[in-house]
């Protein structure tokens, strides 16, 4: 398979077609490559093949998942709905987010000023921007900031935790092709994941129990998302879980995106060029507000291109076969794993006019969304399991990008043309640059 599954699978269903069926040790592995095949998986037959197949590197239990996973929980069973239910009410809804709004403008004018302080020195967006990102969250779930800008840029710090969590939990395993050898954890992957877990949590474990005793005394008086969890009985180990699987899933993805998006900007100037156009006629002062970000098209343009072109997670997250079914007259087998190649389907020269090349403009004539009903474009997913973060990882996106570009002028390093940027994808659960974008900012007037 490679280093490069995404495309080693496309060019399999140039081939085999695009529903394709692969035999990974003892396991099957259906894989689909095209809109048509992505309406049977993800809408026609989605109640038999939503559930999840976790891969054995991941730390908890299949019991404790069922209880506590959002991500990982195997089924859709009615603890699954009930606390997707509560993140979509207490966190992603649209009356939460806007509420929200000033914070994220305010993590975000932390980045421009630390940036302005960086001038004409070599910065690494995708840190800085994790760092933010993350922060955004962090203030959401528990009311702090969880890095510093300044020690992040200097150690890689919780950035190199959460990539290295993403990693090992993506990594082949000979325990996920031959199931009865789990136990052994052969490669020690799941033994390392849950070190990467424990140290993970250590991040905001003091203040879920600074919160507690806060609560046993009274004197409690935060509204944040914790609250909401410990108002609903959650224990420490529910919380843990949770809180793992929204942070670095809402930060890793997002952070990757918004490093592609500039990429991308750098290197097509015209595109560049444009939104800077935009910004400047629809900003109604030097503060930049989310809500101006998202009444502009052609910055919403960019953002849906980059998606297309650079979907976070190509394959989505693997499904699982609850009972056989048919599909297209061919049975797809119990428990066999699901995956929709989006990155392929993305790709499709009979779906995309000249597929390879980043065209914002294609959007700007199109009704075409993200939001999991056109199966042509399918970034964050569709069905029961389509990417409950999507309301909220549209909007960080999209003002982090507009704002980037709004207060500045980038360059690249040595002297470095746009052409010499390297665009080089490295596989994971999120599709990442393989080089850090390294970039040099001059303030805008």
């Amino acid at each position: 398979m490679g280093k490069m599954p995404h495309i080693t699978l496309t060019n399999f269903a140039k081939t085999y077609g695009p529903l394709m069926c692969l035999r990974l040790g003892t396991q099957w592995l259906v894989v689909g490559s095209s809109p048509s095949v992505a309406i049977e998986i993800l809408k026609t037959h989605d109640r038999i093949l939503s559930a999840r197949h976790v891969p054995n590197a991941v730390p908890s239990k299949g019991s404790d998942l069922e209880k506590t996973s959002l991500g990982w929980n195997s089924g859709c069973s009615s603890r699954w709905r009930y606390l997707r239910t509560l993140c979509k009410t207490e966190l992603f809804s649209g009356k939460v987010l806007e509420s929200q709004a000033c914070l994220r403008e305010k993590k975000v004018m932390e980045l421009v000023e630390f940036l302005r302080s960086k001038e004409g020195q070599v910065v690494n967006i995708g840190e800085l921007v994790f760092a933010t990102v993350l922060n955004m969250l962090s203030n959401v779930l528990i009311s702090k900031d969880m890095v510093n800008l300044d020690k992040e840029t200097e150690d890689g710090g919780i950035k190199s935790l959460v990539r290295e969590i993403v990693e090992v939990a993506s990594a082949p395993n000979i325990s996920d092709f031959y199931p009865i050898l789990g136990k052994l954890d052969l490669q020690g992957l799941r033994k390392k994941s849950i070190r990467l877990v424990i140290k993970f949590c250590s991040k905001w474990e003091p203040i879920l129990e600074e919160r507690r005793d806060s609560r046993e005394n009274g004197s409690s008086s935060q509204q944040d998302f914790l609250e909401t969890l410990l108002d609903n009985g959650f224990t420490n180990d529910r919380i843990h879980q949770l809180f793992m699987e929204l942070l670095s899933a809402g930060s890793d993805t997002s952070t990757s995106t918004i490093e592609w998006a500039m990429a991308e900007l750098i290197k097509d100037v015209e595109s560049m060029k444009k939104v800077q156009e935009e910004l400047e006629i629809e900003s109604e002062s030097d503060y930049l507000k989310e809500s101006q970000v998202l009444n502009m098209s052609f910055v919403q343009a960019c953002v849906k291109e980059t998606l297309r072109l650079h979907p976070p997670v190509p394959f989505l997250l693997p499904h699982r076969a609850i009972e056989t079914c048919q599909i297209m007259s061919y049975t797809i087998p119990k428990d066999a794993q699901i995956m929709v190649n989006v990155w392929a389907i993305a790709r499709d020269p009979s779906i995309w006019e000249e597929p390879e090349m980043f065209r914002p403009q294609r959007f700007l004539s199109s009704d075409m969304d993200f939001k999991g009903n056109d199966f042509e474009f399918l970034p964050f997913g569709a069905g029961r399991r389509i990417c409950p973060g999507l309301p909220m990882a549209a909007i960080k996106v999209l003002l982090v990008v507009a704002s980037l570009v709004h207060y500045f002028d980038w360059e690249l390093p040595h002297g470095k043309c746009a052409a010499e940027l390297d665009m080089i994808e490295k596989f994971g659960v999120a599709l990442q640059k393989k080089e850090p974008l390294l970039l040099i900012p001059k303030a805008r007037k």
